[in-house]
């Protein structure tokens, strides 16, 4: 009970070593598995997914694949069961003919996480081949005179198998002359050797048949069989003997095809026949189709090119013998020594084809793998990236190696990446391999558009047709794909009231700005705008660009004149006056006109397109002032109308035309009477009565109405004194305080008479005459003096009862005449006052339009006071009571 129970906590405690062996194997990424061999495709070697903790839809979303060192795939991952299978039969004695223990290693990328696990799996031996004899017959030939106990080298077999299933035991059987000895080879093999037990006889018997049997350890065991012949000769004693009994020798593996590499020698004591050796391969093994073996010489030379990455030693059993079958053996190493002829080999395990500009540092891009099946130093390898990229290698696991960035990337600096990896090994000279990785990097909207220019302007002329094209701005975005299509559009904003959008629209896809509608330069001379171009990324990125657009005046408007208007001048009331005495170059009139164009379409030239007396009046080119040319003479006319044409310079130019008309006469009176003769000229019937000279006439007839109505005022006015007069008793006195000049009896009554002061303003721009009388401007129109001994007091100042004498007396008839003669003289001085007061209104006008040399040329601005012709001379009378 004891020891049960020891060789179950022995048991226990192998079995939990052997746990904890592969828990440490697979957290340091390396998982070992062993194997039969033979075994047929599919068949299961471990489950790779539980020992790395990995589930199986990681396995087939990472792209989790097994890549095996050789050219040859023996193991694949399962991708259901995440099991380790056979790809295909394994043949142990095939991969790993000389060594003892066959290992096949291969590693587990995932792709998806850059990771490298090493797998190890162990090939086991199977007893799947019997030992073999290369030579199923072999010819011994001894010499009767051989002694008992000679030794006689007999051919081996040969069992690819290992450990217990190769070859463990040799049988003779046959013939009492012989027996069978195994020697212990240099390496541990099994060498049969022919002991002769008992003396020959030729004479009795001259052949002897013989089998010998190798035999395997299996179970169950194996056996190969070879028949050996014994030819019985007569006596030769003497066998040759080579010179060593292991020869050795070192080749490069780039000796050339047919070199001796090694000459062996063997010597005989006999002579003749028996005293000649000659040599041959003791087994024929792979190398001797390698090596060939001169029989004569015993030189051996190169059959065919060495390789010290397939094998690099050989070993060579050597024989020689003469003529009489006596023979002796050596063995021959031939050590391969290895020299740079294999460049260095990269396997790209695993890559990306595309990588986001964003990707932060240290992001794997590549999985790759670098081996040279050189050894020493010519097997160690050094990797590195070719060119300024940023990209870095960084070592993973053994000879694998991960590409990663080393910083941030640009796609609009770089768009793609042809990233060199290159490898040299340590050999004299050096040599190196490359592999190159494509790398394109995707796009992300980190650029915003840029327009071509800082700001924009252009030139757009007036009157433009609805969608003319401005100009076209273009934006550039240096991103990619639908980050870098750029769309204008408008920011928004208001011109004169309305919105900006309504005058100019941008197509969104080319930049072309178009006016939506026609523009006046008079209105609107320049537009400030502003274009925003936004990518199509998510998030967009936009930037601004201001336009200015400047309106381009046309010659699209004609002068307007501004004086004379064109209403006065048809109807003769805007009248100029020119005095018959003027010199030549008084100013006569200025025509004003102005232009809503600018720049040369708004200057101006004026000139005399029509006269009714030609070279009697000009104008002035740039002025438009209107001078007399020469001095009018008495032939004359005294009305002219004079035509100013007014043009402008535009292209073409357009022009507009003014009528003046001008009176040449030497006071207001003649100026009224031509006035008056045009205007009755000028009627037409349907014309409406807005003309000047209509309501001047019209003025003075209201005149006339008021002073009639004046006249029946004061005659109601005695009337009623009169019936009052009727009515109280008569007083006697007279009127006193009252000169009885300033009563003027009309039919039998007596009245008192002022003079009243009129104002008269006369407008050539205006449809309407004012006529205005002033109470606080009105003067005496017969003044008297009064005696010098009473005052002379007004009408109102004296008691109404005392003024009215007791018993009127009748006028007498001096008196009366002296009240017709004042009311005549009353109505002359109103007509003159309504003159002067027109004269004064020209004379005021005249100087506010000409300047103040022409407003003094002569005859211009005649006022003051005269005589009356009609009146008394020696009476004096007031400034502010009219022009005489």
């Amino acid at each position: 009970m004891c020891a049960a129970g020891r060789r179950w906590g022995q048991r226990q405690r192998a079995l939990l070593w052997a746990m904890l062996l592969a828990a440490w194997e697979a957290a340091w990424g390396q998982l070992r598995y062993s194997v039969p061999e033979e075994m047929p495709k599919g068949s299961f070697v471990g489950d790779v997914a539980k020992d790395l903790g990995l589930q199986l839809p990681e396995i087939r979303d990472r792209g989790v694949r097994v890549v095996s060192e050789g050219r040859t795939q023996y193991f694949v991952l399962h991708g259901k069961t995440g099991h380790l299978v056979t790809a295909e039969r394994i043949d142990r004695e095939q991969l790993c003919e000389s060594v003892q223990q066959c290992v096949l290693r291969c590693e587990l990328i995932v792709e998806g996480e850059m990771e490298v696990y090493g797998i190890e799996v162990e090939i086991t031996d199977i007893n799947d081949n019997a030992p073999i004899f290369q030579e199923g017959e072999t010819e011994l030939r001894i010499s009767e005179t051989t002694a008992p106990g000679s030794r006689f080298p007999l051919p081996d077999a040969h069992d690819p198998d290992s450990s217990r299933n190769s070859l463990q035991s040799y049988e003779l059987s046959g013939d009492e002359h012989f027996s069978l000895a195994v020697q212990a080879g240099p390496g541990g093999d099994q060498r049969p050797e022919l002991v002769l037990a008992k003396a020959l006889d030729r004479e009795e018997a001259a052949f002897h048949e013989l089998v010998l049997r190798a035999m395997d350890g299996g179970d169950p065991a194996r056996t190969g069989t070879a028949r050996i012949r014994v030819t019985v000769l007569d006596a030769n004693d003497n066998a040759p003997v080579f010179s060593q009994a292991e020869y050795t020798v070192r080749v490069p593996e780039d000796v050339p095809v047919g070199s001796v590499l090694l000459t062996v020698t063997a010597t005989d004591g006999d002579e003749g026949l028996n005293g000649k050796v000659k040599y041959s391969f003791k087994k024929k093994k792979t190398s001797s189709q390698i090596f060939h073996l001169d029989s004569e010489t015993g030189a051996i030379t190169l059959g065919r090119s060495l390789d010290f990455e397939e094998s690099h030693v050989y070993e060579l059993d050597l024989q020689t013998y003469d003529g009489g079958a006596l023979y002796d053996t050596a063995k021959v190493v031939i050590t391969v020594t290895d020299i740079n002829d294999n460049a260095p080999e990269i396997s790209v395990l695993s890559s990306l084809s595309e990588i986001s500009e964003d990707a932060p540092s240290g992001t794997v891009v590549a999985l790759l793998h670098v081996q040279d099946r050189d050894s020493g130093v010519n097997g160690e390898v050094r990797c590195s990236l070719q060119g300024d990229v940023p990209f870095r290698l960084q070592s993973s696991h053994g000879s694998y190696y991960r590409v990663v960035t080393a910083r941030e990337l640009d796609r609009e600096q770089v768009s793609e990446y042809n990233v060199t990896v290159r490898a040299a090994d340590g050999g004299s000279p050096s040599l190196q391999s490359s592999a190159v990785l494509a790398l394109r990097v995707l796009d992300v909207n980190d650029n915003a558009p840029v327009f071509l220019e800082e700001r924009y302007s252009a030139r757009l002329a007036e009157n433009n047709a609805a969608g003319a094209l401005v100009l076209t701005v273009r934006a550039t975005d240096a991103d990619w794909g639908q980050n870098a299509r750029v769309r204008y559009r408008l920011a928004e904003g208001r011109v004169r009231g309305a919105p900006l959008s309504s005058y100019v629209s941008v197509q969104a896809e080319t930049g072309a700005l178009y006016a939506l509608r026609s523009l006046d330069y008079e209105q609107l001379r320049e537009l400030q705008l502003c274009v925003r171009a936004e990518d199509g990324g998510a998030p967009a990125l936009s930037s601004n660009v201001s336009v200015r657009l400047q309106i381009v005046d046309e010659n699209d408007n004609a002068p307007r004149v501004l004086y004379p208007p064109a209403a006065a001048a048809a109807a003769w009331s805007g009248v100029e006056l020119a005095p018959r005495r003027s010199e030549a170059g008084a100013l006569v009139a200025k025509v004003v006109a102005v232009d809503a164009d600018a720049g040369q379409n708004a200057w101006l030239s004026y000139e005399l397109a029509k006269a009714t007396e030609p070279g009697l009046f000009r104008v002035g080119p740039h002025s438009g002032e209107v001078r007399t040319a020469r001095s009018p003479l008495a032939r004359d006319a005294a009305r002219h109308s004079l035509v100013v044409l007014v043009r402008d310079h535009g292209r073409p130019a357009l022009s507009a035309t003014a009528t003046l008309s001008v009176v040449l006469a030497e006071s207001v009176a003649e100026l009224l009477a031509e006035l008056g003769s045009a205007a009755h000229e000028a009627a037409a019937p349907g014309e409406p009565a807005a003309s000047l000279t209509r309501w001047l006439v019209l003025a003075v007839a209201a005149v006339s109405c008021l002073f009639v109505a004046f006249l029946l005022l004061l005659l109601a006015l005695r009337l009623r004194r009169c019936h009052r007069q009727q009515l109280l008793p008569p007083d006697s006195g007279a009127s006193r305080g009252v000169p009885v000049s300033h009563f003027v009896g009309i039919d039998g009554v007596r009245a008192f008479l002022q003079s009243y002061a009129h104002d008269v303003s006369l407008t050539a721009d205006s449809r309407k005459s004012h006529l205005r009388f002033s109470a606080a401007s009105c003067c005496d129109t017969l003044p008297a003096r009064p005696p010098p001994d009473e005052p002379a007091p007004l009408l109102g100042d004296e008691d109404p009862a005392g003024a009215l004498p007791s018993d009127p007396a009748p006028s007498s008839p001096g008196a009366l005449e002296r009240g017709r003669a004042a009311a005549a003289v009353s109505r002359r001085r109103l007509r003159v006052s309504l003159l002067a007061a027109a004269e004064r209104r020209w004379s005021r006008r005249r100087r506010s339009v000409l300047p103040p040399q022409a407003a003094r040329s002569p005859g211009a601005g005649r006022s003051g006071s005269g005589t009356d012709s009609s009146g008394g001379g020696g009476e004096r009378r007031p400034e502010r009571c009219g022009w005489l």
